[in-house]
């Protein structure tokens, strides 16, 4: 094993081991979902990912992203109702696409991908055992397949995301997956808000706005979505960092 092999395999256990450590009884849903999509692009040779989760009814939400044009054409799937994400989702099977250059099975979204600058995707499900709850999409401004030992390292990042959310209890009783899960799409919303509104206030992008808001719940060992929920509401205003 060549040494950046082996830096590579140190740089993928603390990540495995950082989000096993977080799936205690009392865990941030949308932080882990969070800190999932910024490990891939971390660890994998992409340039950007984003995650959907579906509510109890079926539908996908978008939950998080690593990039502004990530997030863009996430939405983009969702509205055209198209897209790797979402066949992903509905078959539960891996999406490759290693050029999205005269894809005929989603022609608008592979037009959306060109404009914002992603030429590869590639989705993983979101799945344990028999329920798939979500979808995992990998973007790259290059086209070109991933490995397949990279694919199965973006399986094993969206299985550990999978089973922080069902958990045993969750598969074993359907009314505790609606309420994790639509806590989870409730909680994207007011972080969503909390960011729009630090961003105005420190004249600054969303992304340096998520960051400052993360930076503080982390600090203060507080819950993501409880901070959100207080500055939003105008009991908490967060210093610029």
């Amino acid at each position: 094993m060549s040494d950046g092999d082996r830096s590579r395999a140190r740089e993928l256990a603390e990540v495995l081991v950082t989000l096993a450590d977080s799936l205690v009884d009392d865990y941030d849903v949308i932080d882990l979902l969070h800190r999932l999509t910024d490990e891939c692009v971390h660890l994998l040779p992409v340039d950007a990912a984003g995650l959907m989760l579906s509510d109890h009814r079926g539908r996908l939400h978008l939950v998080s992203s690593s990039s502004a044009q990530a997030r863009l054409l996430e939405l983009f799937q969702l509205q055209a109702e198209q897209g790797p994400c979402m066949d992903c989702f509905r078959t539960s099977r891996q999406v490759v696409v290693p050029d999205l250059a005269g894809e005929s099975r989603w022609p608008r979204f592979a037009e959306q991908a060109s404009a914002v600058g992603y030429h590869a995707v590639h989705a993983v499900p979101l799945r344990l055992r028999d329920e798939t709850i979500g979808a995992l999409n990998l973007f790259n401004e290059q086209a070109g397949p991933l490995e397949s030992d990279e694919l199965r390292i973006g399986q094993a990042l969206a299985d550990i995301a999978t089973i922080g959310i069902l958990q045993e209890r969750a598969v074993r009783h359907n009314d505790v997956l609606v309420t994790q899960l639509q806590t989870a799409l409730n909680s994207r919303i007011v972080i969503e808000q909390a960011k729009g509104v630090i961003a105005e206030r420190h004249r600054v992008d969303v992304a340096a706005a998520f960051t400052t808001l993360r930076g503080y719940a982390r600090g203060h060992r507080r819950k993501l979505t409880e901070v959100a929920t207080e500055v939003v509401e105008g009991k908490l205003s967060i210093p610029r960092g």
